[in-house]
């Protein structure tokens, strides 16, 4: 009977799903590991978890490793010890090499969240990728900048999800916003900015070898949306699975995944289409996408697939049946200052899209809005076919209005 432990930052809607998802897989065994109490964990997880350690620090090893070994010598070996966040990816590889736990070595983690390191390797074996310098002072992500050529994009090589990221199109921009992010001792990605469109590709690898693959489309890029608060924006997973046009981007994926060291688990990708067909992988990390990825890709296969992602982890196996729909996010943000006054348009988007609607949460009056891309709520759609899901994205991220006042 395996036991596993799930090291969770917070219990998150999305952090207590994977949580009983795991749990729940026959014959498994699930302990885990926060910063909050086993009694603060919403049901149904809190049910059906084996065991709880309770760390202030998930990101000291020292911590984490105790915890581990605690949890171990009350429930027996550790079949699997794991966690979504990116963030986590080294600190748990560390404690596995510790503690002998099978799963991605503390080398492999640092491959994928090392932004930089990861680029490099790209270009030593020929994959298509954004050109990228690493700076270690304003004056050093100048003369990067000025190397590779605006526009550029700056981020941090271990950030995530956006964060701390900006464009820059010239010189004064660039040390602006260098200011503005309080640009220290800690070094900077100063990389090119792809022109063209963004898109994800997904991939479950087992035993080093990819098996299956899913392609989505941003409209448009997050960095764009993060740039711009009053755009609303949408993901289109099309029921396409293996559109022959994106050959290219599934065999580079699987290709880019092998150079990493994946061996087993499931990755999301960011990657480009340029304007003259040609693809240019930004990042991949080593962890289950963000942004209700996992519910779209849930909805247009009929399947629970974080429970998916804890049958790879655990099992080393996956089976996913024939995609029977396309599937989109719309992603709807504030627009104005303040907390949210009202949300205009439901009524009208409910008459247009109503039945293609299979999950949503609205923006709460009230509210203050999030300073994220994924903005303040979401509406999913799904319908067989792949146009009628492009015209319900476009009519609901133009009909729907979060006011702010």
């Amino acid at each position: 009977m395996p036991f596993v432990i799930f090291v969770c930052p917070m219990y998150s809607p999305a952090a207590i799903h994977m949580i009983a998802a795991t749990a729940a897989l026959p014959g498994v065994q699930c302990a885990v590991i926060a910063p909050e109490s086993w009694e603060a964990m919403p049901d149904p997880a809190r049910s059906r978890i084996v065991g709880h350690w309770r760390i202030p620090n998930l990101f000291d090893v020292e911590q984490l490793a105790g915890a581990v070994a605690a949890l171990q010598a009350r429930h027996g070996p550790v079949h699997r010890l794991f966690a979504a966040l990116e963030q986590l990816q080294v600190p748990i590889a560390e404690v596995r090499e510790r503690l002998g736990i099978a799963g991605m070595r503390a080398e492999v983690a640092r491959n994928f969240r090392d932004k930089h390191r990861m680029k490099a390797l790209f270009r030593a074996n020929a994959l298509p990728c954004a050109r990228a310098e690493l700076a270690h002072s304003a004056d050093e992500a100048v003369k990067a900048a000025r190397s590779i050529g605006y526009p550029v994009v700056i981020k941090p090589p271990e950030g995530a999800g956006a964060m701390a990221t900006f464009r820059a199109d010239d010189e004064a921009q660039l040390r602006e916003g260098l200011r503005a992010f309080r640009f220290g001792e800690a070094p900077t990605l100063v990389e090119e900015f792809v022109q063209g469109t963004e898109h994800s590709c997904e991939s479950i690898t087992i035993g080093g070898t990819t098996t299956w693959q899913s392609v989505s489309h941003y409209r448009p890029t997050p960095l764009e949306v993060k740039a711009t608060p009053w755009i609303q924006w949408a993901v289109l997973l099309p029921r396409e699975q293996h559109a022959p046009a994106e050959d290219d981007i599934r065999a580079a994926a699987a290709r880019a995944l092998g150079v990493l060291g994946m061996d087993t688990g499931l990755t999301h990708m960011e990657w480009f289409r340029r304007p003259d067909g040609t693809i240019a992988i930004s990042e991949v990390a080593a962890r289950p996408p963000g942004a209700q990825f996992t519910t779209l890709i849930s909805r247009a296969h009929d399947v629970d697939f974080v429970e998916a992602w804890a049958r790879v982890l655990i099992f080393g196996t996956f089976e996913a049946p024939p995609r029977k729909y396309a599937t989109g996010a719309a992603y709807l943000r504030g627009q104005g200052r303040g907390r949210i006054v009202a949300v205009h348009g439901l009524k009208e988007a409910e008459r247009a899209v109503g039945s293609l609607i299979c999950d949503a949460k609205l923006p709460q009056v009230g509210d203050s809005p999030k300073d994220t891309y994924e903005g303040d709520g979401y509406v999913i759609v799904r319908h067989p076919e792949t146009a009628v899901v492009e015209r319900a994205l476009t009519t609901l991220i133009s009909t729907v209005r979060v006011e702010l006042g």
